[in-house]
């Protein structure tokens, strides 16, 4: 029995062994690396939760909103554990910087600047973390949700109280015995 069950592990590892992608070869040179700084050594990189930033329109009003995923880059391994043990602080302090400062545009308040909300960002998170622990910061995904999506449509109303509800259903035709029994 012991002999079946170490035939079975041997299998096991030998075909994980096999199945591991092959590391790529370390003689590229520098310039083969991608153009982004942002994209950070292996483990370096933490997610930061989804960040709601308001949109105010020029009239001072809420506009919309948008919503922001990040990531920070540390500058070690060791430095994005540290991160990873502070992201509900660096969190907040990302909201309270969004919520302080608009992160619109100056010419056009429906679009992000995605490079002053980064470089204000990196700074919170500098402030937080520290010197020396965050290297970067990138905005991976930017959605933004008009508060009205189309002021050009009219609005739908419900149709005044005691209005009959018109039936999607055809109307009945009377049937054979129905009309044999008149």
């Amino acid at each position: 029995m012991r002999a079946l069950i170490s035939v079975i592990f041997v299998f096991f590892f030998v075909a994980q062994a096999l199945a591991a992608p092959v590391p790529a070869s370390s003689d590229k040179s520098p310039s083969d690396k991608p153009s982004s700084d942002k994209s950070g050594a292996p483990g370096a990189n933490v997610e930061m939760p989804f960040l709601m930033a308001p949109l105010t329109g020029s009239d001072g009003k809420l506009s919309g909103y948008a919503y922001i995923s990040t990531r920070l880059t540390a500058t070690s391994g060791a430095g994005a554990l540290d991160v990873r043990d502070k992201i509900a602080f660096i969190q907040d302090a990302f909201v309270r910087d969004v919520n302080s400062a608009g992160v619109a545009k100056p010419t056009d308040p429906g679009t992000v600047d995605n490079s002053a909300l980064e470089a204000r960002l990196l700074v919170d998170a500098k402030r937080v973390m520290g010197p020396g622990k965050v290297a970067s910061i990138a905005i991976v995904q930017l959605q933004v949700a008009p508060l009205h999506p189309d002021s050009s449509q009219t609005p739908a109303t419900a149709p005044p109280p005691g209005t009959p509800i018109p039936d999607d259903k055809p109307a009945k035709t009377p049937k054979a015995t129905e009309a044999a029994a008149k």
